[in-house]
């Protein structure tokens, strides 16, 4: 498809024409209904993201006008008879009005959760796109920035209206957050006393959580959507590499019809399925849970996907700590709970917002990319991210030690010191086994260019061996393969022999070994083939048997 469109449809020129008429907007309406959007289908993993979180305004929205945020201690009389007679919280006691005798209540309340959840997942799977594709390259780094913080923010809003019901696994889940807060040195109290209104639990959590929720963390959020959508509205689309595709282009669809017609397709069907794992998959039944109290404790408790890093984190971690003054005066630093707390997730926030600065001040590339990279071709920044996914992955899965302890029958000790190796051990090994596997991919991509594709058709040749024929790859193929584009290095000398004078002290030269080892061309596309007309004419190579 063209990368311009030759017409206008008259959808659009009739309001652009009444929009200039009256307030002078109609080019500006008609240039960017007729914008173009890539086609690639990992382009729209960021709309799962963006329509969960219109799903979640819109049934938050719903929630509001029943749920009752107040700690006020009432006994329930409600229509779920085994809790009938029970003490409990207003906020508890009106999640279940919620969940029994608001007509659709259970139906909003579930499809809430699962969009919850589903946000910040499509916001880490498109993160994750764009990361190994190479997409937050200049001049995308402020829009990484931006996409960093509103996963960041995202899980604190997550984290807060977990917390809203008051029942006793959230409760659990406000104890965990309580003892991470009052770890912090210094201000960990005053935060505590801020958040609950004094002593734990005290009297206030669930209202100011509550105006977190409802106020705060959604203003942020909406704010930091509009501050990407409209960079990613003004900076030219990424693409994949391709036939016709350059750093000066874009190729796909416009706007209007096909993207409107794509994206209103798409929210419909992120909705259905919402809806329908709102119906069919029951989550958080608060009403098994009972009402929390800061004297009940259960087994089996699990939080949210997206905060089971951090609990992995805890239970992995020995139980270390620091006195300062001695063990019986103040001034203890509880490592056991700090570092879970805080390391984590801020080694895999720090680490993405800094990456695409740190990439750059590598290589030395200061270039503007608008065509992205096939993972492959990068096997570097590839298996970097492997190894934070294991990383994540390990501490996510030993969140749930007890389950996987009692459900296996092993000892629990055994889960959390075998964690505690593969916390480590996992992100070496994802490295190094991702390394050798897009290596592979890339030795795969030259036999493609410089043999041709497997045809299927068996020849025999006249001194009786059989081979398979090969054909060359589409026009589309062969460009999408030859899209490749060496990692850029430094430079350890220049015409002259000579270092460079930013290369000449230890961090320069440091810095050149990082390139070399980080960039270069690792498995040249051409490396020792002619073309395809030899494998067209019965070329027996070994590559085709």
């Amino acid at each position: 498809m063209s990368t311009e469109p030759k017409t206008v449809p008259k959808a659009v020129a009739g309001p652009s024409s009444f929009l200039d008429d009256r307030i002078g907007a109609g080019d500006f309406v008609k240039r960017n209904m007729r914008k173009i959007f890539p086609d690639h289908w990992s382009f729209l993993l960021g709309e799962i993201a963006l329509y969960s979180f219109v799903i979640l305004l819109l049934t938050g929205t719903f929630l509001t006008f029943f749920f009752k945020p107040s700690m006020s201690h009432v006994i329930y009389d409600g229509v779920y008879e085994p809790l009938r007679g029970v003490g409990m919280s207003e906020a508890y006691a009106s999640a279940l009005e919620i969940s029994f005798e608001v007509r659709g209540g259970l139906l909003i309340r579930q499809v809430h959760h699962w969009a919850a959840l589903l946000f910040i997942a499509g916001m880490m799977i498109h993160a994750l796109r764009v990361f190994f594709t190479g997409a937050y390259r200049k001049p995308r780094e402020l829009n990484w920035i931006i996409g960093v913080l509103l996963l960041t923010v995202a899980l604190f809003e997550g984290l807060t209206g977990y917390s809203l019901p008051d029942d006793l696994l959230s409760g659990a889940g406000m104890r965990v957050t309580e003892g991470a807060i009052i770890s912090l040195p210094v201000i960990g109290t005053y935060l505590r006393f801020f958040l609950f209104g004094g002593e734990y639990p005290g009297d206030d959590v669930i209202s100011r959580f509550y105006s977190i929720h409802i106020l705060l963390l959604p203003g942020i959020i909406l704010a930091l959507v509009s501050a990407h959508m409209v960079l990613m509205w003004v900076q030219k689309h990424t693409q994949m590499p391709g036939k016709g595709r350059t750093n000066q282009n874009v190729m796909g669809a416009p706007f209007y019809p096909a993207f409107m017609l794509k994206a209103g397709s798409y929210f419909l069907f992120t909705f259905a399925v919402l809806a329908g794992l709102g119906t069919f998959a029951q989550i958080n039944p608060i009403w098994l849970f009972g009402p929390y109290s800061p004297a009940d404790i259960s087994a089996g408790s699990q939080p949210d996907f997206y905060m089971a890093f951090l609990e992995g984190a805890l239970r992995l971690m020995p139980a270390w700590e620091i006195n300062l003054f001695g063990a019986d005066q103040a001034g203890t630093l509880p490592l056991s709970v700090i570092i879970p707390a805080l390391v984590p997730l801020g080694l895999i926030i720090t680490g993405m917002i800094l990456y695409p600065f740190a990439e750059r001040w590598i290589t030395g590339d200061n270039r503007e990319h608008h065509i992205v990279d096939r993972p492959r071709n990068n096997p570097h920044r590839t298996s970097i991210g492997m190894s934070v996914v294991v990383f994540y992955g390990v501490l996510w899965l030993l969140a749930s030690n007890d389950e996987i302890a009692s459900t296996f029958h092993i000892s629990l000790n055994t889960t959390t010191y075998a964690g505690r190796v593969l916390v480590v051990v996992g992100p070496v090994l994802a490295y190094i086994i991702t390394y050798r596997v897009c290596l592979g991919l890339q030795r795969s991509d030259a036999a493609i260019i410089g043999h041709g594709v497997a045809s299927g058709v068996i020849k025999r040749l006249p001194d009786g061996r059989f081979i398979e024929v090969h054909a060359p790859p589409s026009e589309e193929a062969e460009a999408h393969l030859r899209g490749k584009e060496a990692v850029p290095t430094l430079s350890a000398h220049d015409g002259a022999g000579i270092p460079p004078k930013g290369m000449r002290g230890p961090l320069g030269r440091l810095r050149v070994r990082m390139s070399t080892t980080y960039g270069g061309e690792k498995v040249p596309l051409d490396e020792g083939h002619n073309g395809h007309a030899a494998v067209e004419s019965g070329d027996d190579s070994p590559l085709k048997h």
